[in-house]
């Protein structure tokens, strides 16, 4: 323990020496604040799982447009001269670096598209301080809604631009009841599903990835780390249990936003606990609804859900929170 600390006031002392150290290492956490972790480490584990998931699905310009990102965010709170302690800890890279996964991820692959990726993560920055702001009544903070709002609005914007040219949004299509395929089901991997779910918080549908963000996670908070794969694994069990479309559940589509969810309530603005569990465990399950309701929603829109269910869920368990877990909060 003693020797872990000088390690850190070393790294702390030779980040504060060198302004492009120092840089690199809020560029890490932003990284990393994308699952709530203030770690330089849990950053670069995330930064290496992304490269690894965008180049084994050939989706290289993820990869770099994360990176991109991050730093774009990261470069307009320095130059905006915002709150040093919320900018060091990455506070207001993590929407950045989401934006940069999420456009290259639904669009075409132009020089329109990697501006609309520099102009996003800057009004990211905008956008999470307008939320910080309008928020801070509430006691709740900004989440991913940032991302959420500016790539929406850019994707939303796609359809009305030639430049900007959608290839993997969803087909727009008005909502209907589910039919479940007749036919045989196909075999269930739960160490896959689960993992993969982990890693579709940033888009990306890999079990090594999903392995690798988990790694991080438990390199900075092993309880966050138990509670991205509960999250996972419970929101798999609620969407099969209910009959969700079986390519999405799959797909760890019905698990990403839950396990946001479940390191929120269960780890970061609540101390682990018994109380704390039964409350995460009721925000996953609500999050699974949230997502299906959204997916209906925004169907006829042609654009994807992100990370909204996660962030409307948590803000309505995390509104309530000091009357709800006075004892149990951070």
């Amino acid at each position: 323990m003693e020797t872990s600390i000088t390690n850190k006031s070393a790294w702390a002392r030779f980040v504060d020496k060198n302004i492009f150290i120092q840089f690199f290492d809020v560029t890490l956490r932003g990284c990393a604040q994308v699952m709530f972790q203030n770690n330089p480490l849990t950053g670069l584990l995330f930064f290496i799982a992304i490269f690894t998931g965008a180049f084994l699905e050939k989706i290289p310009e993820v990869a770099f447009g994360c990176l991109l990102g991050t730093v774009i965010a990261t470069l307009t709170a320095y130059i905006s001269k915002l709150d040093i302690d919320s900018l060091r800890s990455g506070l207001y890279g993590y929407n950045g670096c989401l934006v940069g996964v999420a456009l290259p991820a639904f669009l075409e692959n132009t020089p329109f598209t990697w501006l609309s990726v520099i102009l996003g993560s800057i009004v990211s920055v905008i956008a999470t301080i307008s939320l910080m702001d309008f928020l801070r009544s509430w006691k709740v903070s900004a989440l991913t809604a940032p991302f959420v709002l500016v790539s929406w609005t850019i994707l939303l914007a796609s359809y009305s631009f030639l430049g900007i040219k959608g290839v993997s949004l969803p087909e727009p299509t008005l909502p209907h009841q589910y039919i479940e395929p007749i036919g045989h089901h196909p075999s269930i991997d739960l160490v896959v599903v689960v993992f993969r779910g982990v890693s579709e918080v940033f888009l990306l549908n890999s079990v090594i990835v999903g392995v690798i963000f988990t790694i991080g996670l438990a390199v900075s908070s092993i309880w966050a780390a138990i509670f991205a794969i509960l999250g996972s694994l419970l929101a798999f069990s609620i969407a099969s249990l209910l009959k969700a479309d079986i390519a999405s559940i799959h797909a760890g589509l019905y698990s990403f936003s839950a396990v946001l969810t479940a390191i929120a309530l269960g780890s970061t603005f609540n101390k682990p606990s018994w109380r704390g569990l039964i409350y995460a465990v009721i925000g996953i399950i609500f999050t699974v609804f949230v997502q299906g309701a959204l997916d209906v929603v925004l169907k006829p829109f042609g654009i994807p859900t992100l990370t909204m269910p996660f962030v409307l869920a948590s803000w309505l368990f995390l509104i309530p929170n000091q009357d709800i877990m006075p004892n149990h909060r951070r």
